[in-house]
């Protein structure tokens, strides 16, 4: 009998020890290490970016989910070996691209997006800033990515908070950090990358405006009479428009020398731009907002939409229409010509 209870206690602790060593292994997991988790439903979930891959349309959003279409009305959710939240995309073709957000994560697809593998997380990147030390190092392991660009099939760039830059020169298999080689003391968050005015910006809070000198290497700070946030920059060889907190817009056609406000007609945060082949310019507002410039964004016009919804990103879709990326999903919007 007294075996008998012996035995049982022993079990009952060996249970206990088993649990609690399990819920020390849950505790100690992370989004880096939980794969995306397939769900019907991930379509409706906010999405943060979304781009054209040739003829198919990708978005990405939140806990890691990746999903993509080739009609706009079917979507497939990608595999994806992360669960944390993504924040920006970009393809140098339409089966290269990338995906950046929180954890630090930068992954990589060969295939169009429906298959993503890690190229850099934070851990990683605490390594690649503990030489240079700043902000950023001492940030933690949640190094949040907010933005990704790539020039070609190589050469890329990814920025986020706390100056965060980060450079590759070989597709992502290796990065190194530029965070030292730009003119914000502050260690602001970076936002946004993206060629504009011949040249490349960055754009970040407190209307920090960054530009690549490539003789210098290194971004330096360009002046702009807007002191607040801005979360986008759109352009060509000619244009750069910086845009932001409530319905900011600012336009430049000298490489940033000189600036003049773009007046938008809204007071809400602008989330995202298109700048189209045909030369109109769209940006899109966090309260549903859609504006139309078809003079090089010297002034902007409102698009009556069908179903308006906040949104955080916008792309080409199919026949002359415009898809819209944010809260609810992704809605398609035909464009009519401007008046």
């Amino acid at each position: 009998m007294v075996l008998g209870v012996v035995a049982v206690a022993a079990a009952a602790t060996a249970a206990v020890s088993a649990a609690a060593a399990a819920a020390a292994d849950v505790a100690v997991r992370t989004p880096l290490d939980v794969p995306a988790t397939k769900s019907a439903l991930a379509i409706r979930a906010p999405l943060n970016a979304m781009v054209r891959a040739g003829t198919r349309l990708v978005v990405a959003g939140q806990r890691g989910h990746v999903l993509y279409s080739d009609d706009g009305v079917a979507w497939a959710q990608a595999e994806v070996p992360v669960s944390a939240d993504l924040t920006a995309l970009h393809f140098a073709t339409p089966k290269l691209g990338w995906a950046v957000g929180h954890e630090g994560v930068v992954l990589h697809t060969s295939d169009g997006g429906a298959t993503w593998q890690r190229q850099l997380d934070g851990r990683a990147i605490g390594a690649l800033l503990a030489p240079a030390g700043g902000a950023a190092a001492d940030a933690g392991t949640d190094k949040a990515l907010l933005d990704v660009w790539f020039e070609n099939e190589k050469d890329g760039w990814a920025v986020g908070a706390f100056n965060l830059i980060l450079r590759t020169e070989d597709g992502g298999a290796r990065w190194t950090a530029w965070s030292e080689r730009s003119d914000n003391p502050k260690g602001m968050h970076l936002y946004a990358i993206r060629p504009a005015g011949g040249t490349l910006f960055i754009v970040g809070e407190q209307g920090l405006v960054l530009k690549l000198d490539r003789q210098k290497q290194r971004f330096t700070a360009v002046p702009l009479p807007y002191q607040g946030t801005l979360f986008g920059v759109v352009g060509d060889e000619r244009l750069t428009l910086v845009y932001g907190l409530r319905g900011n817009a600012w336009r430049s056609t000298d490489g940033g020398a000189s600036w003049t406000k773009a007046e938008t007609g809204v007071a809400a945060g602008l989330s995202s731009a298109l700048l189209r082949a045909d030369g109109t310019l769209l940006l899109a507002s966090q309260a549903g907002h859609l504006l139309r410039s078809s003079d090089h964004g010297a002034s902007f016009s409102r698009v009556e939409q069908r179903a308006a919804a906040p949104t955080f990103a916008v792309a080409e879709a199919a026949g002359g229409a415009i898809a819209l990326a944010g809260i609810g999903g992704v809605r398609i919007q035909p464009l009519k010509p401007a008046p």
